[in-house]
């Protein structure tokens, strides 16, 4: 019993120190506050970064490198992780930022420079411009430890996961260790989606995992060292910072849009569905206040009552499919989450809907479609009529495969 109290004890000091010490490092009244989603059973869940007491000690003394983006953030009040860690006297000596940028304002597949972050002072190193998807060893020189903090939704075409592998890969190479503030996977719950050929690798697509992987970071991060997906087998060596009081099947509602096109709850559980449509003719609302909410295309016109019209957005979609065409479809805005995630798989009906309905079916998929889906059965079972039924049953072989490895590296129930 006493073992048990002084335990509880450290818990409950562990989460004041952490939120003390975040607020202190903001100074900050005005910021916005993170929304606190719940274990009913084990108090609020906390992301890695959060628990400072648990790697600020750690961190000190050596040289820090970070890739993180607007997602990083730390405490009630959103403090950017690098600016907490450098008030609280950690070393940190440069940046390293994914697609979107470090700030999270580019666009998607816009080409993103290096800089300076004008509040730290900081270099900022882009892993998304000219094909610089990984650290060299210029880029880690000096680095006695990089910190991966970025926010996830547990889906294999959204690209910090393809970020995370060319990281592990350089401090491999380059003997350096990699600690991991990991975060919940707002898709936990889902595991679906047909199992990428790895003759169709990109970097929309690097592993041979299903669309929804039901994965956190830092467990996917476990799965790339332990199946030996990175060059010539080589192990990164990592540091886990967990996420306190979390399940794969609990509601986590994002403080902070990862990228700017996953700008609701609601996009956000819908992605793992409506971004095949990225792969076709269609619009899924780039160009509009709602992405992946609004499905359409001009040819459905007297199809579809309902329409929208894409037009460029600056830092959003500059310019998106169908831009300035009116576009009729399907209208996703006022789906409940508890109807997205209570199907527990990636929705099918609307893509066979739309394929079905559009008059031009040789021009409806593009080639990005295969990179998207992973394979190139996809495609051929839409084309020659599979149902939606038989498209499933051939994905449940890879299903059962994925499930069987992915335990082995879980962090979480």
């Amino acid at each position: 019993m006493n073992k048990i109290c002084v335990f509880l004890r450290f818990a409950l000091i562990t989460v004041l120190l952490a939120n003390t010490a975040c607020s202190q490092a903001t100074g900050c009244k005005s910021c916005k506050t993170a929304p606190v989603s719940k274990n009913e059973e084990n108090g609020p869940i906390i992301p890695g970064a959060d628990q400072i007491p648990l790697y600020i000690n750690y961190l000190k003394g050596k040289n820090i490198g970070m890739v993180i983006n607007q997602t990083s953030v730390i405490g009630k009040n959103l403090t950017a992780s690098v600016d907490s860690l450098v008030h609280s006297g950690v070393n940190v000596k440069k940046i390293f930022g994914p697609e979107h940028g470090f700030r999270g304002n580019a666009s998607n597949g816009a080409t993103v420079g290096d800089a300076k972050d004008p509040k730290t002072g900081l270099p900022v190193i882009s892993l998304y411009g000219n094909k610089h998807y990984k650290p060299t060893p210029a880029d880690l020189k000096g680095i006695d430890l990089m910190i991966f903090d970025i926010q996830d939704v547990g889906v294999r075409f959204y690209t910090y996961i393809s970020t995370l592998h060319y990281v592990m890969e350089a401090c491999a190479e380059n003997n350096v260790e990699l600690m991991i503030f990991d975060r919940p996977n707002p898709n936990g719950y889902l595991i679906d989606g047909p199992i990428l050929d790895t003759i169709n690798r990109s970097f929309v697509g690097m592993h041979p995992i299903p669309i929804a992987h039901g994965m956190t970071i830092a467990e996917y991060a476990q799965m790339i060292n332990g199946e030996g997906w990175l060059k010539k087998g080589v192990k990164c060596k990592l540091k886990i910072i967990k996420v306190a009081n979390y399940k794969h099947d609990l509601p986590y509602t994002l403080p902070v849009n990862p990228s700017p096109n996953l700008n609701t709850p609601i996009s956000i559980l819908l992605y793992p569905s409506t971004c095949l449509f990225e792969g076709t003719t269609f619009s899924l609302g780039r160009g509009t206040l709602v992405p992946f909410a609004v499905l359409g295309h001009p040819a459905l016109k007297g199809k579809y009552s309902f329409s929208f019209t894409p037009k460029s957005i600056p830092g959003m979609s500059e310019n998106p499919p169908q831009k300035d065409q009116e576009c009729f479809g399907i209208d996703l805005q006022n789906i409940s989450s508890n109807d997205i995630t209570g199907m527990g798989t990636i929705n099918l009906k609307w893509l066979l809907e739309l394929y079905n309905a559009f008059p031009d079916k040789d021009h409806f998929f593009n080639a990005y479609f295969i990179k998207l889906a992973g394979t190139t059965e996809l495609r051929k079972q839409i084309e020659t009529g599979k149902t939606e039924e038989e498209i499933r049953a051939s994905w449940q072989p890879g299903l059962t495969a994925f499930k069987t490895i992915r335990k082995k590296y879980l962090l979480y129930e």
